[in-house]
């Protein structure tokens, strides 16, 4: 069976798992202008874990991030930089990224956010929850987890949108629109990553229906969801306006295939 545009055989897949070879793990950090944060978060990612390597996908950012990002990986090789020429959104970011990934044999697939609003140090949590899950979700609303810094207005934003989703799509996840997520391998390979059409943050929601659609097994672990460090955040109503109107259009095709 070929999986989508990579070419990925389930024989391909066996023969890797025979073969012994340790499991490599990515972090991809899609980037806009994130100048101020890149070099720190990367060099603190590299120091955690020696088996965990970064891919930067930045999209031309006028502040010089992508110059940033180049340097870093001349000087390591576990950095890797996809350059994009405009500004195509979160969605489509990150599904340059996993591919990339898928392409070059990593296990584990790490997204996560360049402006410290996911924390270095929840990383390990969420790759050894992916060896027994095939989507792990750090989630702020379940036991152990939270939101430290947010004004009272975007937790319900953000409490309602994942109740919206949870209660239109039945996701079994609380934390429905959480964008720090580890994906097993297996996981990519199964579902049709040419089939999203988000852009921005509805493609967190999107992503979770796919994978519970195609039978898969996520998991939520707690993290703490600290305030940006340096920067500005990239949420718009207008990107909080598509991820409602995603949600409500994947509820009617499902009633519609019922």
């Amino acid at each position: 069976m070929i999986v989508g545009e990579l070419g990925v055989s389930e024989a391909a897949e066996r023969d890797r798992e025979r073969s012994g070879r340790p499991a490599r793990s990515v972090v991809v950090i899609p980037t806009y202008n994130e100048r101020q944060n890149l070099e720190r978060l990367v060099s603190r990612i590299l120091i955690s874990r020696p088996d965990l390597d970064v891919l930067i996908v930045d999209d031309n950012s006028p502040d010089g991030t992508g110059e940033i990002a180049d340097g870093l990986a001349r000087g390591e090789p576990r950095v890797s930089v996809i350059h994009r020429e405009r500004k195509g959104g979160l969605a489509t970011a990150y599904l340059a990224g996993f591919r990339y990934a898928l392409a070059r044999q990593y296990e584990y697939i790490v997204q996560m956010d360049a402006d410290f609003s996911h924390r270095v140090e929840d990383l390990g949590s969420l790759i050894a929850a992916a060896e027994a899950a095939d989507v792990v979700i750090g989630s702020r609303s379940v036991e152990g987890g939270q939101a430290v810094a947010r004004s009272p207005l975007r937790r319900l934003v953000s409490r309602l949108g994942s109740l919206y989703a949870r209660a239109l799509l039945g996701i079994p996840v609380w934390d429905c629109t959480g964008g720090f997520k580890c994906f097993s391998r297996r996981a990519l390979l199964r579902v049709d990553l040419g089939a999203v059409r988000s852009r921005g943050y509805a493609f967190q929601v999107e992503v979770n229906h796919m994978c519970h659609r195609a039978g898969l097994r996520l998991v939520e672990v707690p993290i703490v969801f600290p305030n940006r460090a340096a920067g500005r955040s990239k949420m718009t109503w207008r990107i909080f306006l598509e991820a409602w109107a995603m949600v409500l259009r994947l509820r009617l095709e499902t009633f519609a295939r019922t």
